[in-house]
């Protein structure tokens, strides 16, 4: 994909450099990359930020527990909001996005730091698509 198609990759990465300069919670960026790459079974992508996540400090523990987040104690307030955001965007074709939980994300972050995250899921997201499609494998 990235040999046939430079510019899409230069315009991807564009959207990532994007993301990586943003005000978001380093840790927040990295639950949010791996519960969307878990939702879409983007075993790549999960492999790759549960590396990054646990370069940051994130437990173990945790990272185990964000298949169940939603049972799980081990996530603040704003932490659950980003997620069910994370997972209403991801599987948007279901029920799209809620306004209670729009609102929510909202009340919590502020809506320029609200904006920020929905980017953030839109390109992990297509990164998913693009790595499932072709089946990469994350080699370390």
């Amino acid at each position: 994909m990235y040999e046939k198609e430079p510019g899409a990759y230069k315009a991807m990465m564009a959207l990532e450099n994007y993301t990586k300069e943003t005000t978001i919670d380093p840790l927040l960026k990295e639950l949010i990359k791996t519960r969307a790459s878990q939702l879409n079974g983007c075993a790549y992508c999960v492999d790759m930020h549960t590396e990054d996540a646990i370069k940051l400090g994130e437990s173990e523990r945790r990272l185990f527990a964000l298949a169940v987040w939603k049972e799980s104690h081990l996530f603040s307030e704003a932490e659950r909001a980003a997620l069910q955001l994370t997972e209403e965007v991801t599987l948007l074709s279901k029920e799209g996005v809620t306004d209670e939980t729009y609102d929510h994300v909202v009340a919590i972050f502020g809506e320029q730091q609200t904006a920020k995250l929905i980017m953030q899921i839109v390109v992990i997201n297509a990164w998913n698509r693009i790595a499932v499609t072709t089946k990469a494998i994350y080699k370390k």
